[in-house]
């Protein structure tokens, strides 16, 4: 029997197929701590933030097709530009875009969901932020933040007022939700063991549980890399011991 060749048709079959394997795998696991959709944001935020492109488009499909909405792609989309920077954000936007109009050519209706609640806190920004901050750490935050908010008070306005406010104000995620976006974004990336350590920490907050961020980490182990997942899962029993 000859072996069987790839060709250039069959890459997307082959990702695919290796997606649908991945969550079948998950979802089949005793250890199972994620749902369809859970596991899907995870795999989304890793590879916008590793800029693994090709295969965060077929992940994307994944995502819809495992009931995620537009709305709620989208928006973790957003927030990931305050962890991986405006270029892969709006790569991943761009993709994104793309995707949901492939799939209304071939006649597939996804929900766009939810559109975010209106404002009803007229308090400054930064306020805002703090006390959002405050609800996700369970400690106090001063104002400005000690050490790095001290030395440059524009990049702790910045922390509070873009990202725990503008952002997380937007009730399309909720809190948990949002902190899954940033762990397994902060997993995926190198050099970001102290910032995920405190979103862990966050995450923990909000409910998410240890089997959970077990489950992150396989995501990221099989869409990353073991050496990344190495990482994060050192860092988890940092905070466990």
């Amino acid at each position: 029997m000859q072996p069987f060749k790839f060709s250039n048709w069959s890459l997307p079959f082959v990702l695919l197929l290796n997606t649908i394997n991945m969550n079948a795998q998950y979802n089949g696991s005793k250890e199972q701590a994620l749902d369809l959709r859970q596991q899907n944001l995870a795999a989304i935020s890793a590879l916008t933030a590793t800029g693994k492109m090709e295969t965060l488009r077929t992940q994307l499909h994944s995502g819809l097709d495992a009931g995620l909405t537009i709305n709620e792609i989208k928006e973790a989309l957003v927030q990931l530009y305050a962890y991986c920077g405006f270029p892969r954000s709006l790569n991943g936007i761009t993709g994104f875009m793309q995707v949901v109009e492939e799939r209304k050519k071939k006649g597939i209706t996804d929900v766009a969901g939810k559109e975010a609640t209106p404002l009803k806190d007229s308090s400054d920004s930064y306020e805002r932020g703090r006390k959002t901050l405050e609800a996700l750490t369970k400690t106090a935050q001063s104002k400005p933040a000690p050490g790095f908010g001290e030395f440059a008070p524009r990049i702790d306005a910045f922390l509070k007022e873009h990202l725990f406010a503008d952002i997380f104000d937007n009730d399309v995620l909720d809190y948990q939700q949002r902190e899954l976006v940033t762990i397994a974004a902060l997993a995926a990336m190198e050099g970001t063991e102290g910032q995920l350590q405190s979103h862990i920490r966050m995450g923990m907050n909000t409910g998410i549980t240890t089997e959970q961020l077990e489950t992150v980490f396989n995501i990221i182990e099989k869409t990353v890399g073991k050496q990344q997942s190495g990482v994060a899962r050192a860092v988890l029993s940092k905070i466990n011991n």
